[in-house]
């Protein structure tokens, strides 16, 4: 099992600006290269103050300028906002661009308030995300693709120019019904159960092996699980990182099928039905012998890779250091199971 990790570009506290905001998230991607961290994962989210990133591929660019050998996946690009005639385009450019380490994953969209505020009611995102997929992958592999859909209507056509290798593509579900689905069809997987409990994520990756199994023995594709990860130095530091997450998700759960409170691109932070006991207890936050033994549950499951989501509001120096300790600590423990388990 690898780790890849999330470049959670919050901006909680708007006077930090975009100088500093993405300069301390292209500085988390090397530092994770660094680390052995097997790769990042770039958000994209606009009008908001989490998870900010209008351009992943723009910015998974920059990644590749500063690093070597990282994979670089978006997680993700959310195709309803986009027209892919362009966008397929722009994916040639940016795998180009990024040596060949570009993972693209895709999704529709997880905000209500931002797809609305695009023009994409978000009730229409799925059916749109589904024939955008379809239009995305004809162009990608093949020539003079023209289309007659719900949501596309255009002639003969040929992007330029041709991608030269195989751009591997992850799609973002968390309905196990959907997961099941599209990994029968061969498809990489991005999950995350938020901060559910852990039965979730195992129905998860539970669904993904059944469809897997669908696919055929031939099958390669791989189950990425993201999920709130911080290794702890002790109990005041593994409440302290709790209680700045169960704030994150104050915001989160707003704009994630909450009413979409936001004021001059502010979230508001609403009460959560869910205790910070119960988050506590599902999410990775806590030291190192639990840390172990958690990974080490995931890697039994099979989970190829866990998108560590690392950034709930502390300092730039906490992250980087916390990122060292985990890759000295943790890390060894786990690829060492992981190389038993297989």
């Amino acid at each position: 099992m690898e780790f890849s990790h999330f470049l959670n570009s919050h901006l909680l506290e708007p006077s930090i600006g975009a100088t500093r905001l993405y300069r301390e998230m292209l500085e988390q991607a090397v530092h994770a290269e660094s680390c052995g961290y097997q790769g990042v994962s770039i958000p994209e989210h606009h009008l908001v103050n989490i998870l900010l990133m209008p351009s992943p591929l723009q910015f998974a660019v920059k990644v590749a300028a500063h690093t070597e050998r990282v994979e670089i996946a978006t997680s993700v690009c959310q195709l309803p906002l986009r027209d892919m005639r362009i966008f397929a385009g722009e994916v040639i450019q940016a795998q180009t661009l990024c040596n060949g380490r570009l993972v693209l994953g895709v999704g529709k969209g997880a905000f209500g308030y931002e797809t609305d505020r695009m023009g994409v009611a978000f009730d229409t995102t799925k059916p749109k995300f589904e024939e955008s997929l379809q239009v995305l992958e004809a162009l990608l592999l093949e020539k003079e693709v023209s289309w007659d859909g719900d949501h596309y209507h255009f002639e003969p056509l040929t992007v330029m120019p041709r991608p030269e290798h195989a751009i591997p593509i992850a799609l973002a579900i968390m309905a196990p019904a959907g997961i099941e689905a599209m990994a029968s069809k061969g498809y990489h997987i991005q999950t995350t159960p938020l901060g559910a409990n852990h039965d979730v994520l195992v129905e998860q990756v539970s669904a993904f092996f059944r469809g897997r199994a669908l696919a055929g023995t031939h099958c390669r594709s791989r189950l990425s699980l993201q999920r709130g990860l911080y290794l702890t130095k002790n109990d005041a530091d593994t409440q302290n990182k709790t209680a700045l997450a169960y704030r994150y998700y104050q915001s989160f759960d707003n704009v994630f099928g909450g009413p979409g409170i936001v004021e001059e691109g502010v979230i508001k932070p609403l009460p959560r039905t869910q205790s910070i006991e119960e988050l506590g207890a599902n999410v990775l936050i806590c030291g190192v012998q639990e840390m172990i033994d958690r990974l080490s549950e995931y890697a039994e499951l099979g989970i190829s890779e866990v998108i560590a989501s690392s950034n709930f509001g502390q300092d730039q120096s906490e992250t980087l250091e916390m990122m060292g300790r985990f890759s000295e600590e943790v890390l060894p423990h786990i690829r060492s199971l992981s190389r038993d388990v297989a």
